[in-house]
């Protein structure tokens, strides 16, 4: 390709977030075959702010996928594997004496990052769990009562493995809520698991993204002219009201003890328009909000035991709700 093509559409990315952002889901594709869904949930999420609960069993490229991301958005990562033994400092960092000042100084832990992978974050105690809710909710970290601000953008992306429950320490509801997703990974087709295999065949190395070609589309200059314009964009009081009535509606739903609070609510109204100005507009109609539902609040609602005897699932009591709640016109 001519090199004066190259650099024009360089250009044209940068001056276009939206362009650029859309990039993203191409060069991705060259390390992550699939998977579509949680690549679009990621980039709603750092256009809202917000932090990505990764579900899927072991094997499915969750950590292929964050890596991927960071990278073609030129995003500083960081790796954590949580286990049994792992403390709170071990994340936020901690205070180290130097023997040559004789005095203590600060080093920092891998929260400061902008992209923080929280792998198996499950399998952790609550308190090294709950290291990361200062970071989450209020981007800082507080160690020896002086509070340390995180980098822009920050993102956490946790993971969890819905099969293996055995010595694994289940993330309260108060924590869940922090996460604006709970995207879930499924396996892929067989097309796409023989596609998988033949680049593997073909030498592919998960470990060198740079030698898969991925290369840096967007930068954090775009995702923060991104997130200008998603603030932009247009809620009518009909949607807001649409918002509302879903969220109290599963309040009110049988086959839950808990509904989704004010929070939730506030939550898919964001996504619902960092949706709608990826799809290309500036204002908001009700399937923005209809697709971004389930991974919004399927997190967010608590099933009752004998609900979950019977084979309901969050996502189906979602979709119940949806279907009765009257859409605007």
């Amino acid at each position: 390709m001519d090199p004066t093509t190259d650099i024009a559409a360089g250009t044209e990315a940068a001056a276009d977030p939206r362009a650029a952002l859309e990039a993203l889901r191409a060069e991705i594709a060259k390390a992550v075959v699939g998977q579509d869904p949680a690549v679009t949930g990621l980039v709603v999420a750092l256009l809202c702010r917000g932090h990505v609960l990764l579900e899927g069993v072991p094997g499915v490229a969750k950590t292929l996928l964050v890596r991927a991301l960071a990278s073609a958005l030129e995003l500083d990562t960081k790796r954590v594997q949580f286990t049994p033994d792992l403390m709170p400092s071990d994340v936020t960092g901690s205070l180290v004496y130097d023997t040559r000042t004789a005095e203590f100084s600060f080093q920092p832990g891998p929260v400061f990052t902008n992209l923080l992978l929280a792998d198996e974050i499950n399998r952790t105690p609550p308190k090294t769990q709950s290291s990361l809710l200062e970071a989450m909710e209020e981007r800082q970290v507080t160690v020896d009562g002086t509070p340390r601000p995180l980098p822009e953008p920050f993102l956490v992306a946790a993971t969890q493995n819905p099969v293996e429950y055995e010595g694994t320490y289940p993330l309260p509801e108060a924590q869940l809520d922090r996460f604006l997703l709970k995207l879930t990974v499924p396996l892929p087709s067989r097309q796409d698991e023989i596609d998988v295999l033949t680049r593997h065949a073909s030498g592919f190395n998960p470990r060198d993204l740079r030698a898969a070609g991925i290369r840096p589309v967007a930068d954090p200059a775009d995702l923060e002219a991104a997130r200008a314009a998603v603030a932009g964009t247009t809620v009518s009081p009909e949607i807001t009201a649409y918002v509302v009535d879903i969220c109290r509606a599963t309040r009110e739903s049988p086959s839950l003890t808990m509904g989704v609070s004010p929070r939730g609510a506030t939550a898919l109204l964001s996504t619902a328009r960092a949706w709608a100005w990826l799809t290309g507009r500036d204002y908001v109609i009700p399937d923005d909000v209809k697709a971004l539902a389930l991974p919004t609040l399927r997190h967010r609602v608590q099933l009752r035991p004998e609900a979950e005897m019977e084979g309901v699932t969050a996502d189906s009591v979602i979709d119940a709700v949806l279907a009765h709640v009257p859409v605007p016109r």
